[in-house]
């Protein structure tokens, strides 16, 4: 199975279409799921808890909603894909699906409720929940290594990625969003 986290930076961009038909194709072969970043709704989170000074912990839920958007539009553009709220709803065959998460991700104690995790760490962690994964990060943002230390610092990756990472790594790949040609292979691996 190839667990592909789109970013929300995708979000204006023109190739966010290609990107969901590549993906779409791509599953034909081999089970896909998307993890959608939180775009334009993660932004608004941020903004609404500088402006009203609210804890971490409803900041993360309400950031898991801005995905659960962004993963709606995700599928009203590719409306072939199913849509799953859990792991364990994850197609066995050929398929896309879009996550949607819920509430019960709150639940998932090995993931801190805060901003140090993000859809990284989250596509990550579904991976995580399913042996023979792989994980592609597709990013608007040029990756030159692959170092976690690096993309870390950088913000490439969020905080939370490379300990969770450590705990059970996952063969990954850092993709820049005008690499389609090649997909998964095209990008740096991560480790």
């Amino acid at each position: 199975m190839l667990i592909v986290k789109l970013g929300g930076s995708l979000y204006r961009t023109a190739e966010l279409k290609s990107w969901l038909a590549l993906l779409a194709e791509y599953a034909q072969h081999e089970s896909v799921v998307i993890v959608p970043g939180g775009g334009p709704f993660a932004d608004m989170v941020r903004e609404a808890q500088a402006l009203h000074d609210f804890d971490d912990q409803h900041a993360h839920h309400m950031a898991l909603l801005a995905m659960a958007q962004y993963g709606l539009i995700l599928h009203a553009l590719q409306p072939s894909a199913i849509t799953i709220n859990t792991p364990a709803q994850a197609p066995t065959s050929g398929q896309l699906a879009i996550w949607l998460p819920d509430d019960q991700l709150l639940q998932a104690e090995e993931l801190m409720q805060n901003w140090d995790i993000t859809s990284d760490s989250l596509a990550l962690w579904f991976a995580q929940q399913h042996a023979q994964s792989k994980l592609a990060l597709i990013k608007c943002v040029p990756v030159t290594t692959g170092e976690m230390n690096v993309l870390s610092e950088n913000g490439v990756i969020d905080q939370g990625f490379r300990a969770l990472f450590q705990q059970h790594p996952v063969e990954t790949y850092l993709v820049h969003y005008q690499q389609l040609n090649n997909f998964p292979k095209s990008g740096v691996v991560l480790g």
